[in-house]
């Protein structure tokens, strides 16, 4: 007999091909809306050597977010982010409306196998209104 799987919260993001502010600006956004393997103060650094950085982070999508209550302005971005989200379909869409409450979200690409999805987005600031 054949169970349903259970849902997987958990979305793992990696993002690259920005700066550290900017990768610090999406982790805190994520952060202010689900539970995290980061702290929320948790500032991202550049690596010293001059590689390509890259930083991670793992987010629990079980606590579907409210609605935006911003009393702030949304995040600046210096420039287009890219963000690569992987997981659990139901949970990468989750945090993809997220994202999309905040952001201007651009999809790149998609891969889905049979448990899982992996999105590659471009982020980018919205205009002030």
């Amino acid at each position: 007999m054949n169970s349903p799987l259970p849902h997987t919260p958990q979305v793992e993001v990696v993002v690259s091909d920005c700066s550290a502010a900017d990768a610090g600006s999406l982790f805190a956004e994520l952060c202010r809306r689900f539970g995290s393997d980061r702290a929320t103060d948790e500032a991202p650094h550049e690596a010293a050597s001059g590689r390509p950085t890259m930083w991670t982070g793992t987010f629990d999508t079980s606590a579907a977010p409210g609605p935006s209550r911003r009393t702030a302005p949304s995040p600046h971005l210096s420039g287009p982010v890219t963000a690569e989200l992987q997981g659990e379909p139901r949970a990468v869409e989750r945090l993809r409306r997220a994202l999309d409450e905040t952001f201007v979200v651009h999809q790149l690409g998609v891969v889905a196998g049979d448990q899982e999805v992996d999105v590659e987005l471009r982020l980018e600031s919205r205009k002030p209104a």
